[in-house]
């Protein structure tokens, strides 16, 4: 990167650029946008106002009584038919469920949300920091905005070198498209005299940057401490106690609504019922939910809740606007519609319905009167080498064995506990009378692998491979080994994703062409694939909230009990291998 961009990548707007701005408010310049006669929610007064709302192409530079004297080439919207909200910010996305962050930021944006501030955790494990901060300010220059997080920890047990070295984490958290430390689920580490990360909890206090907690359960003794330690925010309150014990600690209160904690309504009536009516220390999250979640809202959805469970319409729209900036320290550029803002706004039929008619991101229309318009439809991902999973290694069915004593039981899509093997291993094949069924963990690279049984999982799968996972490593589930390693060929075939195969044929796939992790689809196109393959799943008992959720978290060591590492079965609790992965 040249130095002549970098004072437009930090700065955003050049010197060049803010004089031309400032012609256009002093009348010697035409907006290139002007929105005339707008009733808009205006944060600064907590009312809904009337002006005319002058943007420069992705900035608001005026909003007032006045219309511009100069009006060459501009566009003139008579927005006396709708109301305008700012563009909806979700700030706490893992846009790496199956979708990835160009995907899920476009289809986002058409529902409102315009703004996403993003899990770093994919990028900063697979790439090299170079690349990776390259490709967060490539995605930048798409019409949405995109600030990240610095993770402080890999959330597994990584075998190999260390990946969060002193020079990638300091590069990460100083970057000016990185907003915020954490999430941190490895606080029981810090607790207990872990100074590295403690370290970079201090680094990113010094840089004046928030840290989200990750404290489900949390005592107010323990929500103590990670205040001591800088911990700002967390989205983990599962009642409106929850809620409460943080707003009291003096937390910022990130309210969820995923596919596996759909918590949200609840959450706001027992608040309210608990005496909670400041909403200003309030936030809102889908926490990265898998692509069909998606498919009624974005922010949108989470916003519509808030209105019917009686909230004003001021604190509905501020959790997921001017809140959260204000959170984050970015209000000066987001969040509220006034000048020196980012042209982020949605335009709604009505303050009741925040799903809008049309929207604008960086000053471009997204959508125009409820048409979806053309624009960024690809990315290019290659540039930052980021392709098919290659698999140049071969797995063979005599490799797999299972003599471990103990497997993994699924008690929800998420909670794995240890068990006791009570049937024998020592068949290919096992019987669809049970929902007990062979587990293999490989190495992408095929240099270690974990063998052991899964209870729970289903009882009628014959043969699953998956490349979605935390690391990336490959997962195999299944009744019959020989379908397993034909599902792990299947995968190698179409570089990387999930195939399900019976009696030898693939009977269903999700190729994810981008590291075997991310669908290069649009939205739909991805919601459409999930849709069918847990459909398969489900025939095949599947039976828990949800597939993606599962496989995503079979390696995390944030959750109860154990979990299937790089480095072997880990007991969370105790912080120890169980039993340790086997080289091949």
């Amino acid at each position: 990167m040249g130095d002549d961009k970098m004072p437009e990548r930090i700065y955003r707007w050049t010197k060049k650029k803010l004089r031309q701005q400032l012609a256009v408010v002093r009348g010697e310049d035409a907006p290139s946008l002007v929105l005339k006669g707008a009733t808009y929610l205006n944060f600064a007064r907590r009312k809904w106002l009337k002006a005319n709302i002058w943007i420069s192409q992705d900035r608001i530079v005026y909003v007032g009584d006045e219309m511009p004297s100069m009006l060459t080439d501009a566009e003139v919207v008579d927005c006396q038919n709708s109301v305008i909200v700012p563009g909806y910010i979700e700030h706490h996305s893992h846009p790496f469920q199956l979708y990835n962050p160009h995907s899920f930021a476009k289809y986002a944006s058409t529902r409102g949300t315009t703004t996403l501030i993003n899990d770093n955790m994919l990028f900063f494990l697979h790439l090299g920091k170079t690349k990776a901060l390259s490709l967060i300010e490539a995605l930048d220059e798409l019409p949405t905005t995109m600030y990240w997080w610095a993770r402080y920890d890999a959330q597994t047990e990584l075998s190999g070198e260390d990946m969060f070295s002193n020079s990638k984490m300091k590069e990460w958290l100083e970057h000016h498209l990185v907003v915020q430390g954490g999430e941190l689920t490895s606080w029981p580490k810090v607790l207990e005299g872990d100074d590295s990360i403690l370290h970079w909890m201090q680094e990113t206090q010094r840089l004046r940057k928030p840290i989200e907690g990750h404290l489900p359960g949390a005592s107010e003794r323990t929500l103590s401490q990670m205040a001591l330690l800088g911990v700002t925010c967390d989205h983990e309150a599962m009642t409106g106690e929850e809620v409460l014990r943080r707003l009291n600690i003096g937390y910022t209160a990130s309210l969820r609504h995923s596919s596996i904690r759909p918590d949200l309504p609840r959450l706001l009536q027992e608040m309210q019922e608990l005496g909670i009516d400041y909403f200003g220390r309030c936030l809102m999250t889908t926490d990265g939910s898998p692509p069909s979640f998606y498919e009624d809202g974005v922010m949108d959805k989470l916003i519509k809740i808030a209105l019917e469970n009686g909230l004003k319409p001021e604190d509905a729209y501020g959790m997921a606007t001017y809140y959260v900036a204000r959170y984050y320290h970015i209000d000066h550029k987001l969040g509220m519609i006034a000048p020196g803002r980012v042209a982020h706004l949605n335009f709604l039929s009505s303050p009741n319905d925040p799903t809008p008619i049309s929207v604008l991101a960086k000053g471009q229309w997204m959508v125009r009167d409820g048409k979806v318009n053309n624009g960024f439809e690809t990315f290019p991902w290659e540039d930052f080498d980021i392709g098919p999973l290659e698999i140049d290694w071969d797995l063979h069915e005599d490799e797999l064995s299972f003599s471990m004593p103990m497997g993994i039981e699924m008690t929800n899509a998420v909670i794995l506990k240890p068990y006791q093997i009570p049937i024998e291993c020592n068949e290919r094949t096992l019987s669809k009378q049970h929902d007990e069924s062979f587990f293999v963990m490989i190495d992408k690279h095929g240099k270690w692998m974990i063998c052991t049984m899964i209870k729970g999982f289903a009882n009628a799968v014959s043969g699953f491979a998956s490349s979605f996972s935390n690391t990336g490593d490959i997962i195999l589930i299944g009744k019959d080994l020989s379908d397993m390693v034909a599902a792990f060929r299947a995968l190698k075939d179409q570089g990387g994703g999930m195939t399900i195969v019976e009696d030898a044929v693939v009977i269903g796939s999700i190729p994810l062409q981008l590291l075997g992790v991310l669908s290069t689809k649009s939205m739909q196109g991805i919601m459409e694939d999930e849709k069918k393959f847990v459909q398969l799943l489900r025939e095949r008992g599947y039976k828990h909230e949800d597939p993606i959720y599962s496989l995503l978290f079979f390696s995390s060591t944030h959750l109860p009990y154990i979990r299937v590492t790089q480095r072997g079965i880990y007991d969370v609790h105790k912080k120890t291998i169980l039993f340790p992965s086997i080289m091949r």
